[in-house]
């Protein structure tokens, strides 16, 4: 019988709960960009039973994309593929998110819709500020579905001089890339579906709460219905609900997983 793989491109605390979940029973290939965040990673989850592999690779370039995921079919069958990579605004400029954040989900989609297997799944991990802004149907329309060329091409893209600015269209992005892989992988008899946490309290979240827009964040956890920062394993659950069989039906969507605030901005608790 052929192994059953699964990928986790990005291992931080939400990648990892998901990991946790969705990869028993199965060899767990981990990629990051930093040699010592997977060794730390690997150790952590070997000693917790998982069979792991490591492999490097920096989602905004194409070539090691396809790399990892050349890498992963070859050990066996993929069935379980979770993109959590990312940057913050407050940790990059707008051209380093539009490459990370928007260009490698892009990648990451086409890579591993050429090989994950017959009833396998995806997750990517996008964020509630996808659901922050709007945009003009004919850019959403490209890009949903623009090739991987013409989409880095695309001036939106390169006229984008905040990294907030550019943080809301990358996210955005991710949920519309998803929802047109949805066509590609369940052509191969697999599901892909996006998830748009809000605040977790991660080591990102919790910098991001002491960063430049410490006050605003503080607002939004305060005026959501929620009042408090979400965990990482309520995002892995969630995931592992959408990846296993109770969410067979469920693919392309983004899932909005806030604690209510894009509701307190829309009705009006939130400025």
């Amino acid at each position: 019988m052929t192994d059953q793989i699964a990928v986790l491109i990005g291992t931080g605390s939400i990648g990892v709960a998901i990991a946790r979940q969705c990869a028993v029973g199965r060899t767990l290939v981990l990629a990051d960009l930093k040699q010592e965040q997977l060794d730390t990673r690997a150790e952590e989850l070997r000693n917790e039973g998982f069979t792991v592999e490591t492999h490097l690779v920096d989602v905004s370039r194409r070539d090691q994309v396809e790399a990892l995921a050349a890498f992963a079919d070859g050990l066996g069958t993929v069935t379980r593929v979770v993109h959590a990579a990312g940057v913050s605004p407050n940790q990059a400029p707008p051209e380093a998110i539009v490459a990370v954040d928007l260009m490698g989900t892009a990648f990451v989609l086409d890579a591993f819709g050429k090989v994950i297997g017959e009833g396998g799944s995806g997750i990517v991990i996008a964020s509630q500020a996808g659901h922050m802004g709007s945009f003009d149907a004919e850019l959403e329309q490209q890009l949903a579905f623009a090739g991987l060329d013409e989409l880095a091409a695309l001036p939106a893209l390169a006229e984008v001089d905040d990294s907030g600015a550019a943080y809301i269209l990358a996210k955005r992005a991710n949920a519309l890339r998803v929802q047109a892989a949805a066509l590609a992988w369940g052509d191969r008899g697999a599901r892909v579906n996006c998830l748009s946490p809000g605040i977790i309290s991660t080591p990102l979240g919790r910098h991001e709460m002491n960063g430049p827009q410490a006050g605003a964040y503080r607002v939004m956890l305060d005026r959501s219905p929620a009042g408090r920062m979400g965990t990482p394993s309520e995002i892995g659950g969630l995931a592992a609900f959408l990846m296993d069989e109770r969410g067979a039906f469920v693919t392309g969507s983004d899932i909005l997983c806030d604690g209510g605030v894009i509701a307190a901005m829309r009705g009006g608790r939130i400025g």
